[in-house]
């Protein structure tokens, strides 16, 4: 059984850094069984179905940003406005690092699949973001995880349009992070 976890394991990996280098019209069951040094049939025995693989590889996304945002949340202390900066810049990096991955962890057809209770892992991360919210603002209105959820799709565009190139074009800027400030004052009101 051991052997077998580690086989699921390294389909999972090895489809995510395909997906990474090479974008999602690379990533298919046979190809990731090649790279992944097995036969083609190999990975039907965990992934029956394409969807369930990229589910498995998306799943694995949400597992590492989270991570990466504790991990430097820990790091930060400070003010839930510094922790928010904190967590925007770790979502902005993860965006433009792991961009395929990035791409697929937010596919509705992912989402709402239901494959590995991808909506659970993905869910913890918003109710952080919601919980600095509500302690970095005082104004009960809109309620926090409204704010919350246009600070997200507000980060989310961000990264959409600097990985397009986008965002240089228009604004000249050379680093995704100096739109941090504008876009905190935007929905959190002007630092204290």
């Amino acid at each position: 059984m051991q052997a077998d976890e580690g086989l699921r394991d390294r389909l999972i990996r090895v489809g995510g850094e395909l997906l990474d280098n090479e974008g999602p019209s690379a990533v298919s069951l046979r190809e990731i069984a090649r790279r992944a040094g097995v036969s083609h049939g190999a990975p039907r025995r965990y992934f029956p179905t394409h969807l369930e693989l990229l589910s498995a590889i998306a799943r694995d996304g949400f597992t590492d940003l989270t991570t990466r945002a504790n991990s430097a949340l820990a790091e930060a202390g400070g003010n839930p406005r510094a922790q928010l900066a904190t967590l925007a810049q770790v979502y902005l990096d993860f965006a433009a690092t792991r961009r395929g991955r990035y791409e697929l962890m937010f596919r509705h057809d992912l989402l709402e699949s239901g494959h590995l209770g991808l909506r659970d892992t993905s869910l913890p991360l918003f109710r952080l973001l919601t919980d600095l919210v509500a302690q970095a603002r005082p104004a009960p209105e809109p309620p926090a995880q409204v704010t919350a959820g246009a600070l997200w799709a507000n980060l989310h565009g961000i990264a959409q349009l600097w990985n397009w190139g986008s965002l240089t074009l228009a604004t000249g800027a050379t680093d995704p992070a100096a739109l941090l400030d504008a876009t905190l004052t935007a929905h959190l009101g002007p630092a204290a």
